[in-house]
């Protein structure tokens, strides 16, 4: 139909030569005007049809060919396009697939950089774990040979270390190509205890008072995504907490979904960067601590989340606590 309105001008001008033709011949002959004037009619009518139906599958032939050559803009669909083409066009198309094929070209070798590039984070992660789980070892075996203050600067050490391998293994595995997870029925609680167990000296070393009423729920979701996730919650509760801190997790239904509460009575991020807070480097202005931060925590935590459809909510008052709801789809067993 389109087509048909884009030739609607040429009809005009076919039917206004008809009538100026018409109008000589009944000035020359009436009697042969009123016998021929229909024929001429229909005649321009059929020619424009034919001529329509033409245009219109040539027109078709080269869209076809075009998304084709955009495709795969190799020398061969390129080819087959230029044939469907005015001469007047086929010069621009023949620049157009020379640069397509140099940018196809630079895609794919930053593509193969960028699997090195996974693939050297992945390996080094896991060399990295080696010192790392030596400095565990040594912690769980000579903890009562070395001194309080040592034991505590490397259980942080430790946490520390831990914690950027998994925001750096995290974030090559959400810009990724490949991204591994698997769903399946998670105890929350028993996945906050874990996590718990781990940060259990920097808890203990800030007197932190750990409420965990959960029943035995379960969430459909990446267990390693889940546990990323609490981490970061935890680990911000621990660098931003406030005399006698608390930390308290409570679990209810809301609308069809299983919210997930995670809850501390630490400084809190002020209301003018609530908004702002799941963004890429964001650190607010919330207090010396703060300064240090890099702000890839929560950005990486909201990321995560939305890759495995959850959703995040933060509340906050200013030097009254901060909370994260976490809200998970219920899926049945």
């Amino acid at each position: 139909m389109k087509s048909l309105l884009r030739y609607l001008p040429w009809l005009l001008l076919l039917l206004g030569l008809d009538a100026f033709a018409a109008l000589l011949l009944w000035l020359a002959d009436a009697q042969a005007f009123y016998a021929t004037a229909a024929v001429i009619f229909l005649f321009t009518i059929l020619l424009f049809a034919t001529l329509c139906c033409i245009l219109i599958r040539l027109e078709r032939k080269r869209k076809q060919a075009f998304l084709d050559f955009l495709g795969s803009p190799d020398e061969y669909h390129e080819e087959i396009l230029l044939k469907a083409l005015p001469l007047s066009q086929r010069e621009s198309v023949q620049l157009l697939g020379g640069t397509l094929r140099e940018k196809q070209s630079a895609f794919a070798t930053l593509q193969d950089q960028w699997n090195e590039y996974e693939e050297y984070v992945e390996a080094w992660a896991h060399e990295i774990k080696i010192p790392l789980s030596l400095l565990t070892l040594l912690l769980d075996n000579r903890r009562e040979e070395l001194p309080a203050a040592v034991v505590f600067k490397l259980d942080h050490i430790r946490n520390r270390v831990q914690e950027s391998i998994d925001k750096m293994l995290f974030c090559a595995r959400l810009r990724g190509t490949r991204k591994d997870y698997l769903f399946e029925f998670v105890p929350v609680r028993a996945c906050i205890e874990e996590l718990l167990e781990d940060y259990k000296p920097l808890l203990e070393e800030k007197a932190f008072n750990v409420q965990c009423p959960l029943a035995d729920d379960l969430v459909y979701t990446d267990r390693r995504g889940l546990h990323f996730l609490l981490g970061q919650l935890i680990s911000n509760s621990i660098k931003y907490c406030s005399e006698n801190p608390e930390l308290y997790f409570r679990s209810f239904r809301k609308e069809n979904r299983y919210i997930l509460s995670v809850k501390d009575n630490g400084t809190g991020v002020r209301a003018c960067d609530l908004p702002y807070l799941f963004e890429k480097g964001f650190t607010g202005d919330s207090g010396e601590n703060r300064k240090k931060a890099t702000g890839m925590g929560l950005y990486l935590a909201d990321t995560l989340a939305k890759d495995l459809n959850l959703s995040l909510e933060a509340r906050s008052e200013w030097g009254n606590g901060f909370e994260m709801q976490i809200s998970f789809p219920v899926v049945d067993r």
